[in-house]
């Protein structure tokens, strides 16, 4: 079995950065008349648009879908079959502005998705799928475990791809004025999937954000970087393990993986530590040898020139990590470090690993959003900029909360702990 401890070393590459398309300003005029309504507020009486009025600037908005459709190359049939069978989803716009009341701590994200079963399952699976996964391995250079880890996370190992219509989902979001521009790129992009015949429109289900398949690839990633790998002729990312796979593979290859490298590893701090150097700087391991770092194992880091940030999602009171570059390649597939360290963390324990040295302590306050915004305003009230208060612990919130630590002479780790808010005068 790969062990990712002893193999996969460290080193620093700037990976490849995948932009979004830009999109016409005629789209814009095309959608005018059902986002100026959105508000379901008729602008001439004041009275709360009715179901049917509704309806009506729905299918005025998918008309100029269909229209923008057409122009960006999908087929006129394909185009007008699709978007006739469309509907407005009110739950996808529900779960669109649904916002989390408290935040998740490190310890609740990580157990839940890092579990004795996923793991396990993980395993089993490593074993199962060996040829394939070698395969994709010297295609890509993404080590099985990694690619294995992905596939937990986003569909629990394709038990589940999500049961919702992704036309209808993405034409409902693309006629919300919100994020309409980013949403019409999906939904022309999912057109153009349909109609190269990778999946007929009545099986294309998936999250309430369009996301699609064993991997949830977005429809754009879907077009720029889905392969066929068993040879069918298609692309098919439902029910195609091999083309989920190597999709995924290369996917994470063109946003430049390292293969003979891990994405990062557990460290052990030494007493004392100044934890504003866990500002996202990435220093030399050599640096970070010589500021007293060990391996989780307790012996010294490699004495080399290899780039790493250090992380500590819990706080001082939390396990430590040094991310390495392949890091930031998973976090170009998500855009959380919870998500990053859970997708290195699995890939190890279906390695063979053992748990973390120090796990995150399980009885950290989850703090709600208005207690958030309350600590925010706080510290810019007492010139610790946090930017604007929005609920959201951010890197300038982090940063803010640093800073007023280290002239409090708390540990400034940048963790909004019972000790910080009880300085500010918060109260849960």
């Amino acid at each position: 079995m790969l062990n990712l401890h002893s193999r996969y070393q460290d080193r620093n590459r700037t990976p490849a950065i995948i932009r979004n398309p830009l999109y016409s300003l005629a789209l814009l005029a095309s959608l005018t008349s059902f986002q100026a309504h959105a508000e379901s507020q008729d602008q001439t009486t004041g009275q709360p648009e009715t179901a049917a009025e509704s309806q009506e600037r729905f299918r005025e908005c998918v008309a100029g879908l269909e229209t923008k459709a057409v122009e960006a190359g999908v087929s006129a049939p394909t185009a007008n079959q699709v978007l006739a069978q469309v509907e407005h989803l009110d739950r996808v716009i529900e779960l669109d502005r649904k916002q989390p009341e408290f935040t998740t701590t490190f310890a609740d994200y990580l157990n839940r998705r890092v579990n004795t079963r996923r793991i396990v399952e993980g395993r089993l699976l490593l074993r199962t799928h060996d040829e394939l996964l070698q395969r994709v391995t010297r295609e890509t250079g993404v080590p099985a475990p990694y690619l294995l880890a992905f596939w937990g996370l986003e569909t629990n190992f394709g038990s589940y791809f999500g049961n919702m219509s992704v036309p209808s989902a993405l034409a409902t979001l693309a006629c919300d004025p919100r994020r309409s521009r980013f949403f019409t790129t999906q939904l022309i992009a999912a057109l153009q999937i349909i109609d190269e015949g990778a999946i007929p429109v009545e099986q294309m289900e998936g999250s309430w954000a369009g996301a699609m398949g064993h991997v949830q690839f977005m429809p754009t990633v879907f077009l720029q970087h889905a392969v066929d790998a068993d040879g069918d002729g298609r692309r098919d990312l439902w029910h195609s393990l091999p083309d989920a796979l190597m999709s995924a593979g290369k996917f994470l290859q063109s946003m430049g993986w390292d293969g003979d490298y891990r994405w990062g590893r557990e460290v052990l701090l030494p007493a004392n530590f100044d934890y504003a150097l866990a500002d996202g700087a990435r220093r030399p391991l050599s640096e970070w040898r010589a500021m007293g770092l060990k391996d989780a194992f307790g012996h010294p880091l490699d004495n080399a020139s290899i780039q790493a940030a250090l992380i500590v999602p819990s706080g001082h009171s939390g396990p430590a990590f040094l991310a390495y570059h392949n890091f930031k390649v998973i976090m170009g597939w998500n855009r959380s470090e919870f998500y990053a360290i859970s997708v290195g963390h699995l890939a190890d324990r279906i390695a063979g690993a053992g748990g973390l040295t120090n796990p995150p302590p399980e009885d950290l306050p989850r703090l709600s959003r208005a207690t958030i915004k309350t600590l925010q305003q706080t510290l810019n009230d007492q010139g610790f900029s946090a930017g604007e208060p929005d609920g959201i612990l951010g890197p300038s919130t982090r940063r803010a909360i640093r800073q007023f630590q280290h002239a409090n002479n708390l540990i400034a780790d940048g963790y909004p702990d019972q000790g910080l808010l009880e300085n500010l005068g918060i109260t849960l």
